[in-house]
């Protein structure tokens, strides 16, 4: 948890940093404020009761706190995006003791100058882990342990290409990028674990091709997808074996405080597991969305999409 605050703060620090920014620009010209902060903080909450059910049952109660922002700026040529996701969760069970549910830390930074309409040269770098330590058995404290605060981190450092023609998709390449993999905790520092080649290893480097893309839809009112994916091929060592992974959000908005969220998680990794993984979760609960400012591709004399 003191990891999960600490995060929060170096959040709050940018944040501010983009309001100054924001506020700068906006008393030089009113109308265009190149800063956009969208950001949606949620806690959602599950409880299951029984007494006397035939049918059976253990009494849980879980939750789940998340935060997702997206800052950008965008200015003449400038495009600098900035995504912060983070999200944890548990249950706690009659019989079982508390499991932890969720647990992600995914930061982002890209920045890019464009060359043409849509598209820029780009680079950034990307960082994710998890707060707590993971455990076989459904996160069984009692069980094995495979998993931990920068066990495994994964830092992400390259440059390519960005296309970009409007807010809802985005696709980023590139063809070199440095994959750094992090064992901190000496418990897993072991040849194999997450494609370390010695036992008491700390790091591995990888140098290849990166892609990602995010792509937001809007199925009906107040129902939204987003869609992101990623792939990542090692030059230097079986550039066969891809890093996958594919994410889905579905949020269902009920009011201006009430949402209902689903995901889903498909990961392959041949240094984590050689198996795809697969994660899903269903909530329901409270959820309030922060928008400020308006980006000038949001503004319609500039969508050049719309005018078609």
């Amino acid at each position: 948890m003191k990891k999960f605050l600490l995060i929060l703060s170096c959040f709050i620090g940018i944040y501010a940093s983009a309001q100054e920014e924001l506020k700068k620009d906006s008393a030089v010209v009113d109308t265009i404020k190149y800063w956009s902060v969208l950001g949606k903080n949620t806690l959602m909450i599950n409880q299951a009761a029984f007494s006397n059910w035939v049918g059976g049952g253990a009494n849980n109660v879980g939750w789940l706190a998340g935060l997702n922002y997206n800052l950008t700026y965008e200015k003449d040529k400038d495009l600098w995006e900035n995504i912060i996701i983070l999200g944890y969760g548990q249950n706690d069970t009659k019989g079982q003791g508390i499991r932890k549910t969720q647990d992600v830390i995914n930061v982002s930074t890209n920045y890019g100058r464009k060359f043409s309409k849509s598209w820029y040269f780009s680079m950034g770098a990307g960082f994710q882990s998890q707060f707590a330590a993971g455990y076989e058995d459904g996160n069984n404290p009692d069980a094995k342990k495979i998993s931990n605060f920068m066990a495994p981190g994964y830092l992400n450092v390259g440059m390519g290409i960005t296309y970009r023609p409007n807010d809802d998709l985005t696709v980023t390449l590139r063809p070199t990028n440095a994959r750094w993999t992090f064992v901190l905790d000496k418990d897993l520092q072991t040849a194999g674990s997450y494609g370390l080649k010695n036992d008491g290893d700390t790091s591995l480097l990888q140098f290849g091709f990166l892609g990602t893309a995010i792509y937001k839809l809007k199925i009906m009112e107040d129902i939204y997808l987003t869609n992101t994916a990623s792939v990542f091929s090692n030059y230097l060592d079986h550039p066969d074996r891809l890093v996958l992974a594919y994410g889905a959000l579905l949020n269902l908005k009920v009011n201006k405080y009430i949402s209902s969220n689903v995901t889903v998680d498909l990961l392959y990794d041949h240094n984590q597991i050689e198996k795809t993984q697969l994660k899903q979760t269903l909530g329901i609960g409270f959820a309030y969305t922060l928008a400020n400012g308006v980006k000038r591709s949001d503004r319609k004399d500039s969508q050049w999409w719309i005018k078609k």
